[in-house]
C-alpha cells in the first residue's frame, strides 16, 4: 500500500546553491564535482531567486568564447528567474508534480516555503519513489529462464 504521496517525504532536504553573485565557474564546477544537472539560486537570507542548469553553463562558457571573453559571468547573468520557474510547496503531492515535470520536461523543481527555499525534487528522487512503491505500481519481477 502507497504509505505517503506528499511532496517533503521523497524531495532532497539541503539542495545545493549558489548564490547569484557567484562566477558561472564556480558554477560549474559545483555541477561538476557533485553530479548534478544544476542548481538552485538563493540571496544572503535564503530566499530563491533563480535556477541555473548545465545548459546554461554551458550557453555561458560559448557566449564568453564566441565574443572573445576571458570574463564568463556572473550566475545572475544566466539564470533563470524565480519568476520563470515552477516551484512546489511542501503538501503538493508528488504524482501531480511527477506528471507537471514530465509535460513540462523540467529536471527539477525548487521546494519554497514563504519565498524561502526548503528543498528540491529532481527526477532522481522521483524514481527514488518508483522503487519504493514498486511492489505495489509494478509486478515483482524475477528471472526466467
Amino acid at each position: 500500500m502507497l504509505h505517503s504521496v506528499d511532496l517533503s517525504d521523497y524531495m532532497l532536504h539541503n539542495p545545493p546553491t549558489i548564490r547569484p553573485d557567484a562566477d558561472i565557474f564556480d558554477a560549474i564546477t559545483m555541477i561538476i564535482d557533485l553530479r548534478i544537472s544544476g542548481l538552485c539560486v538563493v540571496d544572503e537570507l535564503g530566499n530563491l531567486v533563480g535556477v541555473l542548469s548545465e545548459l546554461d553553463c554551458l550557453e555561458a562558457t560559448f557566449t564568453a568564447m564566441y565574443d572573445g571573453r576571458r570574463d564568463v559571468g556572473r550566475v545572475r547573468d544566466y539564470m533563470t528567474p524565480v519568476d520563470e520557474v515552477v516551484v512546489a510547496s511542501l503538501d503538493d503531492d508528488i504524482v501531480d508534480t511527477a506528471r507537471d515535470m514530465l509535460s513540462n520536461r523540467l529536471r527539477r523543481r525548487p521546494v519554497v516555503q514563504d519565498g524561502k527555499l526548503v528543498g528540491q525534487i529532481t527526477c532522481r528522487q522521483l524514481l527514488r519513489a518508483v522503487k519504493n512503491f514498486s511492489g505495489v505500481i509494478f509486478p515483482s519481477r524475477t528471472a526466467s529462464g
